[in-house]
């Protein structure tokens, strides 16, 4: 059980931030600390401005990430948003909860969209989300599946197909009989039997065999990223993943609405209550920081520092008025 939900990913990296902030989490005490963090780890917000290699080290993170990226940016979609081209625009969406996110992941999500062929046009915000939702969750998968796919071209035995590895890349040179077209692709029963002994044996996430059975059983012939489009759009996977709703219900999320009505609230209380002179004037007020308010997303071993830093500063600011 431990293994399978990764327990030492997460006791590790929670006994690593205990050592790199100790005096900090002095103050409130270690049970607090570990409390607070795996109670991140349940809601998943322990994910949040984190470097990409923990981001991506356990399968929870990943949904997590998931998970997190459309609940903050669905309004992206929900106000008919498109962006023009593969990157900047997604991109930094993504580095806004991962700094470090590399630009090769979101490259290969936008391909799967637009087919390789035309990375300037328009890409929908739920088109490039159950994309990425597939390349980003199973990308060690769709490596293997890229090799089958190379090998299948050019005409290899499938019951001896090889997961790639540095040695496999010869195979993966040779080129396609001349009475198979890549544009025609490859035989899609062949190319199931190769994935499902490719899922039998791999030791990372592999979509449910039934459903990619139950996909493909209607196709002769298939492309790779027809195979991919095919992934991203069927909804048996996304449920079976469970980090993204439905499509119909992707721009619905009560809870985050509720959270960000009660932000807004909190803005709008601040400003009413705010001083005001006889003449409304408010001009030659003194300038005071506002209050902080915490991020419902961060969890409290994230934020620590920055509440110190606030308070400090705010110290000095009132000494300095009085």
């Amino acid at each position: 059980f431990a293994a399978q939900r990764h327990v030492l990913t997460y006791m590790e990296d929670a006994v690593s931030q205990l050592l790199e902030n100790r005096e900090d989490i002095s103050q409130y005490g270690i049970a607090r600390f570990f409390t607070e963090y795996f109670n991140s780890v349940r809601q998943g917000t322990h994910i949040l401005f984190r470097e990409f290699s923990f981001v991506q080290a356990t399968p929870h993170n990943r949904a997590s990430f998931l998970r997190t990226f459309w609940r903050c940016f669905r309004t992206v979609g929900k106000n008919g948003g498109k962006y023009s081209s593969i990157c900047p625009e997604y991109h930094c969406l993504l580095q806004l909860l991962c700094p470090d996110f590399p630009m090769e992941l979101t490259e290969k999500a936008a391909r799967i969209v637009l087919m390789d062929d035309a990375m300037d046009c328009l890409m929908s915000f739920s088109d490039f989300l159950f994309a990425f939702q597939i390349q980003f969750y199973y990308s060690e998968f769709l490596e293997s599946v890229a090799a089958i796919y190379q090998d299948l071209l050019a005409g290899k035995n499938p019951n001896t197909v090889i997961v790639p590895t540095s040695s496999s890349g010869q195979h993966r040179q040779r080129q396609p009989p001349s009475d198979c077209s890549p544009l025609d692709g490859v035989e899609a029963s062949l190319f199931y039997q190769c994935l499902e002994s490719l899922c039998d044996r791999s030791k990372y996430s592999c979509p449910p065999s039934a459903l990619v059975k139950e996909m493909l059983s209607s196709a002769q012939r298939l492309t790779f990223y027809g195979f991919l489009m095919a992934l991203a759009k069927d909804q048996g996977i996304n449920r079976a993943l469970g980090a993204l709703p439905d499509k119909g219900d992707l721009f619905l999320d009560p809870a985050m609405d509720q959270e960000l009505e009660k932000l807004v609230a909190q803005v709008s209380g601040l400003s009413i209550s705010g001083p005001t002179s006889s003449t409304g004037d408010t001009a030659n007020l003194p300038v005071r920081n506002s209050p902080r308010i915490n991020s419902p997303w961060k969890p409290l071993h994230h934020r620590r520092k920055m509440d110190t830093e606030s308070e400090g500063s705010n110290e000095e600011t009132d000494s300095s008025e009085n």
